[in-house]
């Protein structure tokens, strides 16, 4: 089955949603959902949004605290368009029908994070992004001009590798005519051709055991972007975050978001004792690498799993306003915050790397975007400043937009795009090769390519997933289409170029920590 539009968005978290409400009053818009509309990564994101909003803060300010936590290796351009144009973009969340907490006097009730000089955290209570994935899917539902599909894996992108030779052999760049998906209701890979693309298809997470991702988060979009000879890059930066709550066996982990520590909870260990003055000045406020490493060096010295996050000291009243989401989690695990300290261990949070996109979200195949946690923009270097990543969604898929608006009528269709090939492949009968395998990936990962590296751990890690690659991919030319094929080799793609960036790093810097190379001296 082919259909066309014009405007083909891949994801339907911030990055995606707001890119097809801008586009949509220019033609035909079709979003793909992997899972249902709602389930996102955005929908996940508990802190909030940063910019700049009132004095004493600046855009200055903003500039140099992110380009303090990304060690120096961020795009400064691009932090500065970024940050310039956040007052703007927030504005339009609150227009489109986002509601930010509000002080009694009207204005913006501002939280403070790790890493931030000021008080510029917009948020509401603790689940900001559910409330703008909420506002945002209202306006999608609504909107006549665009189709959502729900339930529909994208494979791969249709590129001229997929047409007659006469084609690839005249066009000497890469171009993205559309994609193929799964339609998980029916079964059929369908051909879905557009005049743009956008991959928002979010993170990479689920390369790893732990993870604060939803369980969908597969690093879909750069292992698709990648095959299809996209630039990637900055891979080896996976943020991990700090506090995720102590839990076994749930997945994804519940993110005990970094706001508590803004208003106050402290770092402690299983006796009670603050540990974080001792790695950094900033205690539990230091930017999230030098937390995670810090959580992760107390954590192979005591020989404990976890440590704990006191948050005693807020007032009970503040607790409930603020954090009503998470004092209800834990409560259901049996632990009271208000009087008991939260088991909290570091989990796999955020890739800064990805796709490469430009100012206006191109990537390097010509009429392809990307937008959101799959994009490189250059905004993060080698580690995120808290609360950035939703801005960076909304300034980039603004920008997205109006170059894919101001491109659309000069791009023609293309014609003769073959159907998917599944031609010999069989119903899967072994699906606990699938599951294994899935477990695999992440044991190595977790183990060898985590908060702490070393030469050593890389090639092994390498080794043991170029023999899972080639057991996969003979899997995959005698498997039936599903999901959890494409996911799989989706997550060795990923996990793969991981560690390959990794291995061409040669020092420690951001969230990339090697024991083989030492730590560049840099301000945090």
């Amino acid at each position: 089955m082919h259909s066309k539009v014009d405007f083909l968005v891949i994801g339907t978290g911030m990055a995606g949603l707001i890119f097809a409400l801008k586009v949509a009053e220019y033609g035909k818009v079709c979003v793909l959902s992997k899972t249902d509309m709602d389930e996102t990564a955005t929908s996940y994101a508990q802190g909030g949004i940063a910019a700049v909003m009132y004095s004493p803060d600046s855009y200055e300010k903003h500039i140099a605290d992110t380009m303090n936590a990304g060690g120096g290796l961020n795009d400064e351009n691009i932090v500065r368009i970024t940050i310039t144009e956040s007052t703007e973009r927030i504005q339009e969340l609150v227009d489109w029908g986002t509601h930010f907490d509000k002080e009694d006097s009207g204005k913006f009730a501002l939280a403070k994070e790790g890493g931030h000089s000021e008080f510029r955290i917009l948020h509401h209570k603790d689940n900001t992004g559910y409330e703008i994935q909420r506002a945002l899917s209202e306006r999608v539902r609504n909107h006549p001009n665009i189709d959502l599909l729900e339930k529909y894996f994208s494979i791969d992108l249709i590129t001229q590798h997929h047409l007659d030779q006469e084609v690839t052999r005249r066009r000497k760049d890469t171009t993205c005519y559309g994609v193929y998906a799964l339609n998980q209701k029916t079964g059929e890979i369908e051909t879905l051709l557009a005049k743009t693309t956008l991959i928002a298809t979010g993170g990479i997470g689920n390369i790893y055991q732990t993870t604060t991702n939803p369980t969908f988060a597969t690093g879909d979009g750069v292992a698709m972007a990648y095959r299809a000879k996209a630039i990637v890059k900055d891979l080896e930066f996976v943020q991990f975050h700090p506090t995720s709550l102590y839990n076994p066996g749930e997945k994804p982990s519940f993110l005990i978001t970094e706001a508590m520590r803004g208003a106050g909870a402290i770092l402690k260990t299983r006796e009670g004792n603050e540990f974080m003055l001792t790695y950094d000045p900033r205690g539990s406020l230091a930017p999230r690498d030098i937390v995670a490493r810090a959580i992760d060096n107390e954590m192979k010295h005591s020989g404990d799993d976890n440590v704990y996050l006191d948050a005693r000291g807020i007032p009970n009243s503040e607790i409930m306003h603020h954090f009503p989401t998470i004092y209800a989690k834990c409560l259901s695990i049996g632990i009271d915050i208000t009087k008991d300290m939260i088991p909290v261990v570091p989990a796999a949070h955020y890739s800064c790397g990805g796709v490469k996109a430009d100012e206006y979200g191109r990537t390097s195949i010509c009429n392809l975007y990307a937008t959101g946690e799959v994009a490189d923009t250059g905004l993060h270097g080698a580690n995120r400043l808290a609360s950035n990543s939703l801005l960076e969604s909304a300034v980039f898929s603004h920008r997205a937009a109006l170059d894919a608006i101001a491109k659309i009528k000069d791009i023609k269709f293309i014609h003769s795009v073959p159907d998917w090939d599944a031609e010999g492949m069989v119903l899967m009968e072994e699906m606990i090769l699938i599951t294994q395998t899935k477990k695999e990936v992440q044991s190595i990962m977790s183990n060898y390519v985590g908060i702490v590296r070393s030469n050593i751990r890389l090639k092994r890690a390498l080794d043991r997933l170029e023999i899972i690659f080639k057991e996969t991919e003979d899997l995959y030319q005698k498997s039936i289409v599903s999901e959890e094929i494409f996911e799989l080799r989706n997550l060795i793609n990923v996990a793969y170029l991981v560690i390959k960036f990794a291995q061409r790093r040669k020092e420690s810097i951001g969230l990339h920590f090697t024991i083989d190379y030492p730590k560049k001296e840099q301000s945090n």
